[in-house]
């Protein structure tokens, strides 16, 4: 499933199952949530935990997405190259992509990110097991030279698991995949504010919202998008 379908399946869940406990704020753009466990870990890559990985999805985006027939889509990448035999995949980031710092999403951010995360997805481990060198030949090409083929390559990167393939910069992407990072910084739809324990959505930059239109995810402008999430 797709992130933007996740989305609107757990708001439709939340509505059927969690209404009592969902409080309307004093804005009508603001959501109040409190979740059935606590929101206590951040990282979305080192624990399977759900409220993590929910509130991952939000913050964090991921290369590729899954779709309702299980399949990968484009998500962060333009699209992909394969060669012949299949042993070179090389991957194009949308232009413009940014962090909720304002500093670009570059190959070596997604090169870092991988590695970290496939320490704890299994199949994306699979998939690093038969690469034979992962690099960046420049900033919005990511390229994997495979020991032999894996058809499956986007569906690895999308992660349709727990844990999260959370794409974050490479300053942080250096952290041990058992360790949190210390710092909450993606390039989702919305941006974490470590003072309320809330998301916000991302900067409205001429870049994101670019490509949110032409992807139409749930940042994108559109009637009736909450401007704030507040976890309790």
């Amino acid at each position: 499933m797709r992130r933007r379908e996740l989305l609107k399946a757990a708001g439709a869940s939340v509505a059927a199952v969690a209404l009592p406990r969902i409080g309307r704020a004093d804005k009508a753009n603001k959501l109040v949530f409190v979740p059935a466990l606590d929101l206590s870990l951040l990282d979305p890559v080192v624990t399977p935990a759900r409220p993590t990985r929910n509130h991952g999805y939000l913050v964090f985006d991921t290369l590729y997405g899954i779709d309702t027939n299980w399949a990968a889509q484009p998500q962060m990448v333009e699209g992909h190259q394969v060669d012949e035999d299949g042993l070179i995949w090389t991957l194009t980031l949308r232009d413009g992509l940014r962090f909720h710092d304002k500093e670009p999403v570059l190959a070596r951010d997604v090169v870092a990110s991988i590695r970290r995360f496939a320490a704890r997805i299994s199949f994306t481990n699979a998939l690093m097991t038969m690469t034979e060198e992962l690099s960046a030949p420049d900033d919005r090409t990511v390229r994997f030279r495979l020991k032999r083929p894996f058809p499956h390559l986007p569906e690895a990167l999308a992660g349709p698991g727990a844990n999260v393939p959370a794409i974050m910069p490479e300053r942080l992407a250096a952290t041990s995949p058992f360790t949190p990072v210390a710092e909450i910084v993606g390039s989702g739809p919305y941006r974490f504010s470590p003072m309320s324990m809330s998301a916000a959505p991302a900067p409205p930059t001429s870049a994101l919202r670019s490509i949110s239109r032409e992807r139409t995810d749930p940042w994108a402008s559109r009637p009736g998008q909450r401007s704030r999430i507040s976890i309790v």
